[in-house]
């Protein structure tokens, strides 16, 4: 019965981290931004 907690609460905690950007399209979006703030930030 554990293991099914522990699975349900994984689904939640990727679920929810999924949500903010919606897509992996879009997460790929939001990584590649910070990128390029953080190349900006070191000129």
């Amino acid at each position: 019965m554990k293991n099914v907690f522990k699975w349900l609460a994984f689904a939640l905690l990727v679920s929810s981290a999924l949500s903010g950007c919606n897509t992996f399209h879009g997460f790929g979006e939001d990584v590649s931004h910070l990128g390029g703030d953080i190349e900006h930030a070191a000129e």
